[in-house]
């Protein structure tokens, strides 16, 4: 009994120790932002990680979508309660090259494709934008973010206005049908200057997705550099986002030559990362062989950039939300681990619920929005859930004084393992509430500031805390192609893996499955990832005011 009171006392102790580090953050101004070796931070140091969602304005009628639905003030809220800080608004280059199209009306712009219904949604909706020209109104929805604070990246998906993207449309590479690289540069330059002073303007990406039989890494490095030395030029306070080759698939040629610049501390690069990317690879062969044999392309084509100390921007991720689409959903849960392992920056698409007309088709839906089709409720309750754990950054500078720790994260969930009481079993919640580990060259998981680590007990019981560290079932290691396994071997040489309770999200062991082969099996409630936190309550509050006069000058470049 007098070995129980003991323990049970320095249980408490370190329990109510391992919590004082809890920091609140403080609130940081979204402008200027600068990289500091692969991160993004504020004026400060602090870091700014960019949780973004893609809202689109570069289809024919070239206004951003929705606001035939709901009011642009509503959309910019709605955006910020979900958790996003961050836009990136896409636009077409032609809106900032052709004067004819930029000072066409919203309300001309739908007469021409014929969207009289788009027209009577706007006049309910957004009345005082209908009649203004389409740059104008480019310029109130960045307003209407800025109101709201979330930050705005300026993405130049295209050239003529449409659906991107095809090898073949002209718009996929410099000297492409719709791709002067003179005009492009032009056109980089005035938006830059446009939106130059503009406090929630806080980065312009160059180019959406090159591709297409003319690419190659020497115009690439001609052309890159051109638009880069432009935008900054015109406007210093901006980050300046650089898209690779192959769909944003691959940024490999960087690795063994840099872009060189006259500036410093503005320049980062982006990826995207699609589940059809692969075909139907996620569904027809093994979750973990898949996972762990595209990580390797991943980070080989531009994951690694982060190693070398440079920002890495997921500028489009994103799957059929309405939960159905096996592909999507397996290659969800890769995603979200190396997601939260890498801490990288992101934006989701898409925002939207649906299109005035996309190839055609008026009123397309867009399943993999994050809004329902009319715009006025969210797709996916439990996606906006399980991604709320990425909005928040895991590690950078400034985010803390404490000590950089581990936290166990499992993707299926977006939760990290954490204690409910004292004496209550190991269990998932947020990882903000996730105690501090730490993982020790002898494999074991030891609860940060205490003598306690995880430990098993067996398949099909509940995983434990122990104080006696050495005996089986207290090392854990990573196996599987996907290096999300956590597996201990039992006195009896039994191997099992850390796995959940799909009953009431509590951590037990069970045996390891779907390790290779059998398409048929999901792991995706065995797989953890043990990544580098800092402890944090609350994400980083962006402040702004904007100052963009939408009443004022709109147009003269």
């Amino acid at each position: 009994m007098g070995r129980f009171s003991f323990f049970f006392f320095l249980f408490l102790f370190f329990t109510f120790v391992s919590v004082l580090h809890l920091p609140f953050l403080k609130p940081v101004r979204a402008q200027p932002l600068y990289t500091n070796s692969r991160w993004i931070v504020d004026e400060d140091g602090g870091r700014v990680k960019l949780a973004c969602v893609n809202w689109p304005t570069h289809l024919e009628a070239v206004v951003a979508e929705g606001l035939s639905k709901q009011p642009v003030g509503m959309i910019s809220k709605r955006i910020a309660s979900m958790g996003f800080n961050c836009v990136r608004l896409t636009w077409p280059l032609f809106l900032a090259t052709n004067q004819s199209l930029a000072s066409l009306t919203v309300r001309q712009s739908f007469q021409r494709l014929g969207l009289l219904e788009s027209i009577a949604g706007f006049q309910a909706n957004n009345p005082s934008m209908l009649d203004l020209p389409l740059i104008s109104a480019y310029q109130a929805v960045v307003s209407g973010l800025g109101d709201n604070n979330v930050m705005v990246i300026l993405d130049n998906h295209l050239s003529k206005p449409g659906w991107c993207c095809s090898s073949f449309d002209g718009n996929g590479f410099f000297g492409d049908q719709y791709f002067d690289p003179d005009l492009w540069v032009e056109g980089l330059t005035r938006m830059a200057r446009l939106f130059r002073g503009v406090a929630n303007v806080v980065g312009m990406s160059l180019r959406n997705e090159l591709r297409g039989p003319k690419q190659n890494v020497k115009d690439w490095y001609k052309y890159m550099q051109k638009g880069a030395e432009a935008v900054h030029s015109a406007n210093p306070d901006v980050l300046v986002i650089v898209s690779g080759l192959n769909y944003d698939a691959d940024l490999s040629f960087v690795l063994k030559q840099e872009l060189e610049l006259t500036f410093t501390g503005k320049l980062v690069f982006e990826m995207h990362w699609y589940g059809f990317t692969d075909g139907s690879a996620w569904e027809s062969g093994n979750p973990n062989q898949v996972c762990g044999r595209v990580v390797r392309r991943i980070m080989g084509r531009g994951g690694v950039l982060l190693e070398k100390g440079w920002p890495l921007f997921i500028s489009e991720f994103g799957v059929d939300q309405r939960g159905t689409n096996v592909n999507d959903n397996r290659y969800l849960n890769c995603f979200f681990g190396l997601a939260a392992e890498l801490d990288f920056d992101w934006a989701l698409w898409t925002l939207i619920g649906s299109y005035y007309t996309r190839e055609g088709v008026i009123g397309m839906e867009e399943f993999y929005g994050m809004l329902n089709w009319n715009w006025c409720g969210i797709r996916n309750s439990s996606f906006l859930d399980r991604i709320s754990a990425l909005q928040s950054p895991f590690q950078g500078p400034g985010l803390s004084d404490a000590q950089p720790h581990r936290a166990i994260f499992h993707p299926a969930t977006g939760l990290c393992v954490v204690r409910k009481s004292v004496f209550g079993p190991l269990t998932l919640g947020p990882c903000m509430e996730s105690d501090s580990w730490t993982y020790t060259p002898q494999k074991t998981l030891m609860m940060k500031g205490t003598y306690f680590c995880l430990q098993a007990d067996g398949p099909g019981k509940p995983g434990k805390l122990g104080i006696v560290c050495t005996e089986p079932g207290s090392n854990w290691e990573t196996i599987s192609d996907s290096k999300m396994h956590l597996v201990t071997k039992l006195d009896d040489g039994t191997a099992v893996c850390l796995d959940i309770d799909s009953s009431n999200n509590n951590i037990v062991t069970n045996a390891c499955k779907c390790l290779n082969g059998d398409n048929r099996c999901d792991p995706a409630s065995q797989w953890f990832k043990i990544v580098n936190a800092t402890n944090i309550l609350t994400r980083p509050v962006i402040q702004i005011s904007s100052n963009l006069d939408v009443n004022g000058p709109k147009h003269d470049f």
